[in-house]
């Protein structure tokens, strides 16, 4: 039996956390085992005070390895760009321009990959989480923020502008020009799926018409105890979630569609869905699955994981 160590990083906006995995391999079958987890806060529009930061978490990762040199996958909240090969699109705005992978492989003195966060997130769940088995699986984070990642046959799909899977900065379908309007994004548009579909938007739909700011989470809570404004918010939160997916299933038609992010607890979802998603796919039919993430917000740092091995 052989072993090969996995160190990654899942660097958000408010958290920065590390795991270190291992790759079992006896016989014929695969097993992978985590061995060190570790989360701290992320040392929020400081870009140097970030990169020391993955730089510790790494080095904390190999002692428990007793190994050095390890390759690290990164999960980032943007992307790569291909032509300068600085970070792009990221909500955490302190990265954007940055060299940040050429500077980490200079830090760290090793192979190092950087991806999108929900890239990481479709790679985990396609690997041994509620993807596993499937051909292409779109995976979306609904959080703070909302984005997208697709895999493909258990490899990520990028794109040459690395931004396959940029869901959440496409206008929500079906909407008209005013309610967009309303909606502006941190990307300099109006309207992004990101600012209906993440918990924050849901707080946005939730204001609009209550005139009232509450987290997503108070407001499903609230839905589900039976509060009619609550469940009005929720409601329409769910109609735009179908016109979202909608259009997903009728350009990219996935295997199964798995979520994260804290409104992928929302049970709701997963009841509603499947009665609404006809209404907005081409021939009024669907039987995508539509799925939890099997690791929860652990999937994103064990995505991170898997690039190491790329």
């Amino acid at each position: 039996m052989s072993s090969d160590w996995l160190i990654g990083i899942d660097l958000g906006g408010t958290k920065t956390e590390v795991i270190l995995m291992s790759q079992q391999v006896g016989g014929f079958r695969l097993d992978y085992s985590e061995h060190f987890r570790k989360r701290v806060p992320t040392p929020q529009g400081d870009y140097h005070a970030t990169l020391q930061t993955i730089h510790s978490l790494v080095l904390e990762a190999e002692s428990q390895a007793g190994a050095s040199g390890l390759p690290v996958g990164i999960g980032i909240p943007g992307s790569v760009s291909a032509i300068t090969g600085r970070i792009k699109n990221g909500n955490s705005t302190w990265l954007n321009g940055q060299p940040m992978q050429d500077d980490l492989r200079a830090l760290l003195q090793r192979p190092v990959t950087l991806s999108n966060d929900a890239n990481c997130l479709a790679l985990s769940e396609a690997t041994d989480g509620a993807g596993k088995g499937y051909g292409v699986v779109f995976a979306a984070i609904l959080g703070t923020g909302c984005g997208s990642g697709i895999s493909v046959n258990g490899r990520v799909l990028s794109g040459p502008n690395g931004v396959a899977g940029e869901w959440g900065h496409n206008p929500l379908p079906w909407t008209a020009q005013h309610e967009l309007k309303l909606r502006p994004c941190f990307c300099g548009l109006n309207g992004c799926n990101e600012t209906f579909l993440s918990g924050t938007g849901l707080s946005m739909t939730h204001k609009l018409t209550t005139y009232k700011a509450l987290p997503a989470k108070e407001i499903a809570e609230n839905a589900r105890q039976g509060d009619r404004a609550a469940a009005e918010s929720l409601n329409q939160y769910m109609e735009h979630l179908a016109r979202g997916f909608g259009a997903v299933i009728n350009l990219l038609d996935p295997d199964i569609i798995v979520l994260g992010g804290g409104m992928s607890n929302v049970e709701q979802i997963y009841q509603e869905l499947p009665r609404r998603l006809p209404e907005h796919v081409f021939g009024g039919e669907c039987g995508t699955p539509i799925v939890r993430a099997a690791h929860g917000d652990s999937s994103g740092v064990r995505g991170a994981a898997w690039l190491s091995k790329a």
